[in-house]
């Protein structure tokens, strides 16, 4: 609302044969050729410096300067009630100040003053023109209005609130012309909410950049409890291939020494992606570490780590864990393995090329009942054969067109490979990238690779 030579609001006048917006914006005067040229340019050259700014403090800077080239002033103040209430106000910004002060990060700076007239201005959430100033010497913010003879104040809205509101003062009486007052208002509120997203991008940028160093820590500490090396199983070759598809993920596996020489093979898939499935592959991977003596039977193993985990991790979430857990005895070649809702791994049998499942012992996955038990079943293997041990994140493997790569592909590789461990799965990988084209994964990717020698 407008109002002058008083802080009480004015009333527009109606004028007869007027549309209601002629009524609320009147017509400026005519402008020359000349100077409607020189006033486009000013505003288009504006446009185009606003749009190239990244730092919010300079964006308002260089916008200050192209407006009091469009329109004039002797003094210029900022003022926000931002997390304020009634009738407390800082002074943001004053074009008295010989040090220029970032409102955005160094707001215990400004001067924090109650009540007065700039109070009742910025409570009052409307434009103010006052064409007679007179204020009184002890007002709060005298020191930035004495002297000054015509005011007008605009409103920065945020929510439908102003929040935020730029003062301009004149030296002379009646300095402003009312012709230009909407144009003044809405020119500032667009560069305001200009302003405000250039904010929030910086601090959207800032909080992902903390959340990411996070979740790299976080990713560090989970590659930590992986194999550091393979370990050397007589009579089988061994790769592996580990590829989260954030950070940080929920895929697990390792390998766990037997007294008598054999060896405990177990993959596992956390439900979900990124800090949560981290988090629960730590502590299967805590819960397995700290059986008091592995067992020989992969079921019990299973059924163990299943109990921890549902009676004490995840009772309270939908989360689970597949798994696959195998033991393997070197100088026999037989494959003793029990699996908990997960994907069973590919045989490739040397002999006749035949690929089979490993799916002879199925079970829910780890977490769903505490009481879920668990069969064993053995395969012999021998020279030659290939495993490949894997997480649903393989086959799951997308292309730009949103097909999977799935078991088909898989076999297909299985079927026209007979290399060495590690050329097998390095086969493979190329495999899925070429199908992927480029696209990155949408659930992590883990596969041991095994070839019985």
């Amino acid at each position: 609302m407008l109002a002058s030579k008083s802080k009480q609001p004015q009333k527009l006048p109606r004028r007869r044969g007027l549309s209601e917006r002629s009524r609320l914006f009147p017509m400026e005067k005519p402008l020359t050729h000349d100077a409607w040229e020189q006033k486009l340019r000013l505003i288009v050259e504006m446009m185009r410096d606003m749009s190239r700014h990244t730092d919010p403090q300079a964006m308002v800077r260089s916008y200050a300067q192209r407006m009091q080239e469009l329109m004039p002033v002797e003094r210029r103040l900022s003022i926000s009630r931002r997390d304020l209430a009634w009738p407390w106000y800082r002074i943001t910004r004053s074009t008295t100040w010989d040090e220029e002060i970032n409102p955005w990060v160094e707001k215990h700076r400004l001067p924090l003053l109650q009540g007065g007239l700039l109070a009742e201005l910025i409570y009052g959430d409307e434009p103010r023109l006052i064409d007679d100033l007179q204020v009184d010497p002890r007002d709060p913010a005298a020191e930035y209005l004495l002297g000054f003879r015509s005011l007008l104040a605009v409103p920065m809205f945020d929510q439908g609130v102003a929040l935020n509101m730029i003062i301009l003062l004149r030296h002379e009486p009646a300095a402003f012309e009312r012709e230009q007052i909407h144009d003044v208002v809405w020119r500032s509120n667009l560069f305001g909410r200009a302003t405000s997203n250039l904010v929030l991008k910086h601090e959207l940028q800032a909080a992902y950049e903390a959340l990411d160093r996070e979740m790299k820590r976080v990713g560090e500490i989970q590659r930590s409890l992986l194999p550091a090396e393979l370990p050397g199983i007589a009579t089988l070759d061994l790769a592996a291939y580990y590829r989260p598809a954030a950070r940080a993920g929920g895929d697990y596996y390792d390998f766990f020494p037997q007294p008598d020489g054999a060896w405990g093979i177990f993959i596992g898939d956390v439900s979900g992606h990124g800090t949560p499935a981290a988090v629960l592959m730590a502590v299967t991977h805590c819960i397995a570490h700290t059986h008091p003596g592995l067992p020989r039977a992969p079921n019990e193993v299973l059924e163990y780590i299943n109990h921890h985990l549902a009676a004490h991790y995840v009772a309270m979430s939908d989360a689970f864990v597949t798994a696959f857990y195998g033991l393997y005895e070197p100088p026999t070649r037989r494959l003793w393995y029990a699996t908990a809702g997960h994907n069973p791994p590919r045989l490739k049998r040397c002999r006749n090329g035949a690929i089979y499942s490993l799916d002879a012992a199925r079970g829910l996955p780890l977490g769903a009942f505490a009481d879920s038990t668990y069969t064993t079943a053995c395969m012999q293997l021998e020279p030659g054969d290939q495993i490949v041990f894997y997480t649903d994140g393989l086959l799951d493997a997308q292309n730009p067109r949103g097909e999977m790569f799935g078991l088909e592909r898989l076999d297909g590789v299985l079927d026209q490979c007979a290399l060495q461990a590690q050329g097998l799965l390095d086969e493979l990988i190329r495999a899925v990238d070429k199908f992927a084209s480029g696209r990155p994964p949408d659930d992590d990717r883990t596969v041991i690779l095994a070839r019985v020698v």
